[in-house]
């Protein structure tokens, strides 16, 4: 074999020869992007998050707001409904904290009464932990909730890395990639896609988060891209390296760079970068600016909807 035979052909022949002979041939991997045939195809969401100050969840009695502000699961769905959206991401911090399948299944029906698509979830967890103990936790958690994603047929979790935790970088990278491939090794056998999101810690920028990602070579794990949350020289440049990687795209009013400076963003621009990579699938409005969302987000779905 010469020298110059990379890797990559050394899969791509393998995997010609066994297919030949009749064996399982190796499938492609998420390691490179995403090779999505036609034309690129955009699905307007909305994510319970936005309206996270008004939600009727365990920190309610804590929150003083007007009763008919506040918000459950089925109404935030009929929301959905009223101003359309295709899809509905159900954030898992509004669940009841005691989840049985008679109440997601509750969900799933009342969603599909109304025509809408629960696109997905998200989970709070940390996957750079270092204690081996509290890191298979949070291993749990994720597995337990590809479960019940796949229960209300939702197609995609977002996850988080997390930070240092007083390590070095190489060890809470090492700790995270041995989490994701545990947990894409069980999302792809209840087939659910895990969105690894752009969140700061070890993925605060796009080369560590890519890196990653290529590392996991889990054909079930892609890029929960949150275009909020490059704080960068250029956050629309680290948006186009990591769109082809998508599997999952959260729009924000706001991006903040490098120097601190919050700007206004561009939403005709992220989504060109977005059609420029071929991305095909949702495009949820995740609000956070400081308006209230009963009366920012209809303006700001009927926006992206225009550009969709």
């Amino acid at each position: 074999m010469p020298a110059t035979f990379s890797r990559r052909h050394f899969v791509a022949f393998s995997g010609s020869a066994l297919a030949a002979a009749g064996t399982l041939a190796i499938p492609s991997f998420a390691a490179e992007a995403f090779r999505r045939a036609g034309k690129s195809r955009l699905r307007l969401s909305l994510a319970a998050y936005s309206f996270r100050q008004y939600f009727k969840d365990t920190t309610e009695k804590d929150r003083k707001v007007l009763a008919e502000k506040r918000i459950d699961l089925f109404q935030f769905i009929d929301y959905c409904a009223e101003h359309g959206c295709q899809g509905a991401e159900l954030t898992s911090y509004y669940f009841p904290a005691q989840l049985t399948d008679e109440f997601m299944l509750k969900v799933k029906r009342h969603a599909f009464l109304r025509g809408v698509e629960l696109s997905g979830t998200a989970v709070g967890n940390t996957f750079t932990i270092g204690d081996p103990q509290r890191r298979a936790k949070e291993v749990a958690s994720v597995k337990k909730w590809i479960d019940q994603a796949a229960l209300m047929g939702m197609p995609h979790i977002r996850v988080f890395a997390g930070n240092l935790e007083g390590q070095t970088e190489d060890a809470a990278r090492k700790n995270c990639i041995g989490a994701l491939e545990e947990c894409c090794q069980y999302a792809g056998s209840r087939g659910v896609f895990l969105g690894l999101e752009n969140h700061g810690g070890i993925v605060a920028e796009a080369g560590p988060l890519l890196e990653i990602v290529k590392a996991v070579e889990s054909p079930w794990l892609g890029i929960n891209l949150d275009t909020g949350n490059f704080h960068t020289a250029d956050p629309y440049a680290d948006l186009a390296r990591c769109a082809p990687y998508a599997v999952n795209v959260q729009v924000k009013t706001e991006l903040k760079r490098k120097s601190g400076k919050t700007e206004q963003a561009d939403p005709k621009r992220i989504i060109q970068i977005l059609r420029d990579a071929n991305y095909q699938g949702y495009v949820v409005l995740e609000y956070e600016a400081a308006e209230d969302p009963y009366a920012a987000v209809p303006r700001i779905l009927e926006e992206i909807a225009a550009l969709l």
